[in-house]
């Protein structure tokens, strides 16, 4: 949720944008290798226009049908419920939901040498992992926990060619409880701006 008198794509991109792109980096991913993202709010709905950009095939699971449909918009390549297995091993993934019982079926979907970056800040309690099943295979795990300027840089670079084409919804300010009920629901596509 972004608090804005300007752009709201700007803002959007050093808010959303920039968790995004840092976990991006953090997955490993490189061009035209398969990306799994788990959960599609805010930060991955701008997150898979830039790998696409870097023609990744990007495989998307979340709960949402709202947000199943936007990934489907944005070019995914696979669209499927939060925990469903991708028909494909994966070669980075990102999960972005606050929901650590993702975090064994994200490692199982990763093909061998594989990294999974935990985007939020917060996150529920990860499940007991099996070491052979999960992790075996020289599989990572890590966690995003700050950007840096040098990423915002970089972020606005990469996504001036694209264009990134935030979708956003609008609230005033004195709907600001509205907003955060809708965000905690999940109930829009892509981000919230507060305008003032």
């Amino acid at each position: 949720m972004h608090n804005t008198r300007s752009d709201p794509a700007s803002e959007i991109l050093l808010c959303a944008g920039i968790i995004g792109y840092r976990a991006l980096r953090l997955s490993g991913i490189k061009p035209g290798q398969r990306l799994g993202l788990y959960g599609f709010g805010a930060s991955a709905h701008i997150a898979i226009q830039i790998a696409r950009h870097w023609g990744c095939q990007v495989y998307v699971s979340s709960l949402k049908r709202e947000h199943q449909e936007l990934a489907r918009q944005l070019g995914a390549a696979w669209v499927g419920g939060a925990t469903e297995m991708p028909p494909d091993k994966l070669h980075s993934s990102i999960i972005f939901a606050p929901a650590g019982e993702l975090v064994p079926p994200a490692l199982r979907a990763l093909d061998r040498g594989g990294t999974l970056a935990l985007a939020g800040i917060h996150m529920s309690p990860i499940p007991s992992l099996d070491y052979d099943r999960d992790i075996f295979g020289e599989r990572v795990i890590r966690s995003v926990t700050a950007n840096t300027r040098q990423d915002g840089i970089d972020l606005f670079r990469e996504a001036a060619p694209i264009p990134i084409k935030p979708h956003t919804i609008r609230f005033p300010l004195k709907q600001a409880n509205r907003a955060l009920q809708e965000l905690k629901a999940g109930s829009f596509q892509g981000a919230a701006v507060l305008g003032i």
